[in-house]
């Protein structure tokens, strides 16, 4: 096993871990900083992937109080206040360094001001955004300010577990594998960020870049940290259904179709979102998921058996010229967007749940810093859209400089617990010792599996099922082995650890939805479709690994600023 070390090690180049690496460099400039990522800087994860844009309340009219509100309200009062305040002050400062300080460059209006466009669930319209290319746009600033800051990288390493201290008592470094060798590598670190991304994968219809697996939430759980609100799975109301055998189903297209006007429209080509809710198409997320599952299952579908989306009517070259990526995304898989309609389905989009950390970026293992989808609190029971990039990159930014200030105090390079090291070691070599055999009907097994029992639609039945399913399909995997002769780039390899990753997550998700028998955001429960504005309902579920099993409490929402019905805006309070 090779080993480093480092001062600070970033997991992740998403907004998130680009922001941690820059803040804590600017922090502490004598400090040695390395970011580890799966692919290559740059090149991979969620935040790239962000077309619509980021929430920050800049405008005339608009204001952090009323961004607060709407959050609160999107989330269904289980948010982390405090986090979420840090959320809407911070994204004022943030946006304003990206275009200043690092950059970015975002659509402006005639009169200079940035343009700011609707997102559903939201009281105002802003959401900031470069065309609705916005995540390219914001990671190849920050990557190139990587470059050119003698920042560390190690490109195309896994990390695999987190490894405490030999007391235990804080972390002492991270696993990885060299994709491109197949060897090991014990990064020791006086302080490390999780901010690998969520990107719930293990649903049959999902968004994320095709290397998410969970992998920071599995570590996370597996070192010992609790998790917040795992059952609480965002799905997006339009992926598109290019059809089976490729990738491209259930990628999504934006958010700011709807919220410009787009119509979804069910097989019998009529819209049908005013039955479900006043607002049509500009219903929260959760909402029209739901709407648009329940008219599938109706079987109100087209000939793809999906849905459709339609934007003809608000002028092809205006949606060309405002959605001009979506419009090639589409014509690439076949479909006219800006005069045609094309075939859409909910799709698995982000995980409101995560670690539990703090507004300064830590946990509650000492020197493990988190930030971005791996965390837990901000969004409550429902994230509006964009706030997704402004929480990666306002937290991110946050744990750099709380980083580059609590490693000249405190850090320290610990001997890591070899006992932990070695069972780490074990389990990713696990796999070599057995036969080799296929992981696709696995894998397709817990898509399907996902999806029909613990998708949008839930009840106590099939969440039953799926915690039964997931124990048999663990049990296939662990006899499950992969042909270990050439570990470099071994995907199948990486694809076993995917699904360890995955199911582990999963029965993190299961569990959570199973406690809480109330209907609340993005958490559906047919059995339960009330939701329970008292101390049962306003809690956060919580779970933690015990001895192989996901064991679970609650933890009630700390009203610090606001109680329900509570409004930080004075005409609302009257």
């Amino acid at each position: 096993m090779e080993r480093r070390r480092t001062d600070i090690l970033v997991l992740g180049a998403g907004g998130a871990g680009l922001l941690a690496a820059l803040h804590a460099k600017d922090t502490a400039p004598d400090l040695d900083v390395t970011i580890a990522v799966k692919g290559l800087l740059g090149k991979c994860g969620c935040t790239r992937m962000v077309q619509g844009g980021y929430n920050v309340a800049i405008a005339a009219g608009d204001s952090a109080e009323r961004h607060f509100m709407d959050t609160l309200d999107g989330g269904k009062w289980l948010n982390d206040q405090d986090l979420a305040w840090t959320l809407v002050v911070g994204a004022q400062k943030r946006i304003r360094e990206l275009e200043n300080r690092w950059g970015c460059f975002f659509d402006r209006n005639p009169d200079g001001t940035i343009h700011q466009k609707a997102f559903a669930g939201q009281t105002f319209d802003r959401t900031v955004h470069k065309g609705d290319l916005t995540g390219i746009e914001i990671v190849n600033r920050l990557a190139e300010q990587v470059w050119a800051r003698g920042i560390n990288r190690m490109e195309e390493h896994r990390a695999v577990a987190l490894i405490r201290s030999r007391d235990g008592s804080r972390i002492a470094g991270v696993l990885l594998i060299d994709m491109r060798t197949g060897g090991l590598v014990f990064v020791q670190a006086k302080a490390v960020l999780l901010g690998t991304g969520g990107g719930p994968t293990m649903y049959k219809y999902h968004t994320p870049s095709g290397d998410k697996a969970c992998d920071g939430m599995a570590m996370a759980l597996r070192a010992g940290l609790p998790l917040r609100d795992m059952e609480m799975v965002q799905f997006h109301p339009t992926g598109v259904l290019a059809g089976p055998g490729t990738r491209m189903t259930g990628t999504i297209i934006e958010e700011g179709l709807r919220g410009a006007g787009g119509y979804l429209l069910g097989g019998d080509g009529q819209r049908f979102m005013h039955k479900y809710d006043p607002r049509n198409e500009r219903a929260t997320r959760d909402i029209v998921s739901r709407s648009m599952q329940r008219e599938i299952l109706a079987g109100n579908v087209n000939p793809e058996g999906g849905l459709w989306i339609e934007m003809g009517h608000l002028g092809p070259d205006r949606v060309r010229r405002e959605f001009k990526g979506m419009v090639e995304r589409c014509a690439d898989n076949g479909f006219d967007l800006a005069a045609g309609r094309v075939p859409v389905v909910p799709t698995a989009h982000y995980m409101m749940g995560g670690v539990v950390f703090r507004a300064d970026g830590s946990t509650d293992l000492p020197g493990l810093f988190a930030a971005g989808e791996d965390t837990g609190g901000v969004h409550g029971a429902n994230r509006l859209g964009g706030n997704g990039v402004a929480n990666s990159t306002v937290f991110g930014g946050i744990a750099g400089d709380s980083m580059g200030a609590w490693v000249p105090k405190h850090g320290a390079f610990e001997e890591p617990d070899q006992a932990a090291l070695d069972e780490a070691t074990a389990f990713v070599q696990a796999p070599f010792a057995r036969p080799a055999r296929n992981l696709s009907p696995i894998r397709d097994a817990l898509l399907d599996m996902m999806w029909d029992k613990a998708g949008i639609l839930r009840d106590a039945a099939g969440l039953a099922e799926a915690a039964a399913a997931l124990d048999a399909l663990e049990a296939e995997v662990d006899a499950t082995g992969v042909d270990g002769r050439d570990r470099a780039f071994n995907l199948t390899w990486h694809d076993w650890l995917n699904l360890k990753s995955q199911l582990l997550v999963s029965r993190a998700i299961v569990a959570a939805a199973q406690a809480r028998e109330e209907s609340r955001g993005a958490h559906w429960r047919e059995d339960f479709p009330q939701t329970d504005d008292d101390a049962a309902g306003l809690a956060a579920t919580r779970v933690a690994l015990r001895d192989g099993a996901i064991a679970l409490d609650w933890q009630p929402v700390g009203f610090t600023r606001l109680k329900p019905g509570e409004s930080l805006l004075p005409a609302a309070a009257e």
